[in-house]
């Protein structure tokens, strides 16, 4: 059973790959997290480690990605079997749900290795992430999840961002009728939030709101570099920022806990 509220409530999300944005949103007032790595490039599972230590360090809900590597969403069989044995290890180690998707080569919904993973999280949340927001039929793909009786879908309503794509958000989350939860997610911050929740009704939404850190490092050499990433710093790393998750969640009239 997920720790945070329940899904009749409103609830923000943040999306953090660290334990100190985990501890910051939960300062900040998040009702859950998802815990991803390598945000970069869209994110991918994280470690056991990082699982475990994040789980100890904060009471509020805990949502893991299963997701093996970057890229598409068209998994090879020994890929799929990461995932399953990712998702035990999440049950495991206390998460409360966790973040899956997987595509067919035409871009449609896989229902049925979603419905295998979905069979391996037993009595965890299930979100299908914002890989539905590369298939080609929107209406039909939610069909598909409300089938599966999937919990939650993040969504940026296939656009850059969710506030570009308020309309088909809006359209889904009628559609949805309180059978799924359709999570807006894509840009979304203190600024628009209030706009967003207005124009398509959601309960819930998702956001990464990052500030940077500077390192406590004295001695910094600046060569060789440590990541093909060159326009963040070695010496900063970024931080889920407190101030702007409470201003989120004050937004969303989201009562402290």
């Amino acid at each position: 059973m997920e720790r945070a509220s329940s899904d009749q409530q409103p609830a923000l999300e943040v999306c953090i790959d660290t334990v100190a944005s985990a501890m910051a949103a939960e300062e900040g007032g998040a009702q859950r997290v998802e815990l991803c790595d390598y945000l970069a490039g869209g994110g991918t599972t994280p470690s056991a480690g990082m699982i475990k230590v994040v789980r100890k360090s904060i009471r509020i809900g805990l949502h893991v990605l299963i997701r093996p590597r970057r890229g598409d969403f068209l998994y090879s069989d020994a890929e799929f079997e990461v995932m399953k044995s990712d998702i035990a290890m999440c049950r495991e180690l206390g998460a409360d749900g966790v973040v899956i998707g997987v595509l067919n080569k035409d871009g449609s919904i896989d229902t049925a290795r979603t419905q295998e993973l979905i069979a391996h999280a037993g009595p965890l949340s299930i979100t299908f992430h914002r890989a539905f927001d590369l298939t080609p039929n929107p209406l039909k793909a939610l069909d598909a999840l409300l089938q599966l009786n999937v919990h939650r879908l993040l969504t940026s309503g296939q656009q850059e961002t969710a506030l570009q794509g308020i309309g088909l958000i809006r359209e889904l989350n009628k559609r949805a009728a309180g059978k799924l939860i359709v999570m807006p997610g894509g840009g979304v911050n203190p600024s628009n939030i209030r706009e967003l929740v207005a124009e398509t009704g959601v309960s819930e939404v998702h956001a990464s709101v990052r500030k940077p850190v500077e390192s406590k490092m004295n001695f910094r050499k600046a060569y060789p570099p440590m990541s093909s990433n060159r326009s963040l710093s070695e010496f900063e790393q970024l931080v889920a920022d407190v101030s702007q998750v409470r201003a989120m969640r004050k937004a969303f009239k989201i009562k402290p806990s």
